[in-house]
C-alpha cells in the first residue's frame, strides 16, 4: 500500500488507484497523545483514545511508499502531522530490540517503508538542519529502508504531491 499524509489539502486529481491512500489530516480529528501508555499496557496495539487516529495508524504500520506533507514548526512537524505521528506510537511495542547497534522499540506488524517527507514553512538552514536530523531519528523507528526529505515553497505543494504520487507507479 501506498500513503499520503498530509496537512494540506490533496489535490483532487490523484490517480485513484486501489493501493493508494490519500489522507488530509486537517479533515481529521486527532487528539494529542496523552502519554498513558494504555496502548501498550491497556489495550495493546490500540490507542485509548477513540477519534480518526484508530483508523490511520494501522495505515501507516502496512504501507510500503510513503509520502508525508507538513508544514514545519520549530524544527519539527507542525501540530497535524506531529500529533498523528505521536498516536502511531500503537504500531510498536514496549519491548527493545537492538538495531544497527541501537536500542529501539519492537515493531507490531510493520513494513518496512522508502518514504518522502515533502516540508514546507521553514524559517532557516537551521530549522532544516534540525528537522533533517528528527526524521533520520524517526527513520529507524519506522523502518524506513530508504528516505529523502524535500523543503519546498507553499505554492509548490500541489505540484510536488503528484510528482510523488505518480513516482509510486514506477517502483
Amino acid at each position: 500500500m501506498n500513503l499520503l499524509l498530509s496537512d494540506f489539502s490533496i489535490p483532487t486529481e490523484l490517480p485513484k488507484q486501489r493501493e493508494n491512500r490519500y489522507i488530509d489530516l486537517s479533515q481529521k480529528k486527532i487528539k494529542s497523545c496523552m502519554g498513558c501508555f494504555g496502548c501498550w499496557v491497556k489495550t495493546p496495539g490500540r490507542c485509548v483514545i477513540r477519534d480518526d487516529a484508530v483508523e490511520i495508524y494501522p495505515l501507516i504500520a502496512k504501507s510500503r511508499k510513503l509520502l508525508y506533507v507538513s508544514r514545519l514548526y520549530c524544527g519539527s512537524y507542525d501540530e497535524p502531522m506531529k500529533h498523528m505521528l505521536e498516536r502511531a506510537i500503537p504500531i510498536q511495542q514496549a519491548f527493545l530490540r537492538l538495531h544497527d547497534n541501537e536500542t529501539h522499540h519492537v515493531q507490531r506488524d510493520v513494513e518496512e517503508k522508502k518514504a518522502v517527507i515533502l516540508a514546507y514553512g521553514a524559517d532557516s538552514r537551521e530549522e532544516q538542519e534540525i528537522f533533517g536530523k528528527l526524521v533520520k531519528r524517526n527513520a529507524k523507528n519506522m523502518l524506513f529502508t530508504e528516505w529523502r526529505i524535500d523543503f519546498i515553497r507553499e505554492e509548490e505543494i500541489h505540484e510536488r504531491i503528484g510528482q510523488e504520487v505518480r513516482a509510486w507507479e514506477n517502483y
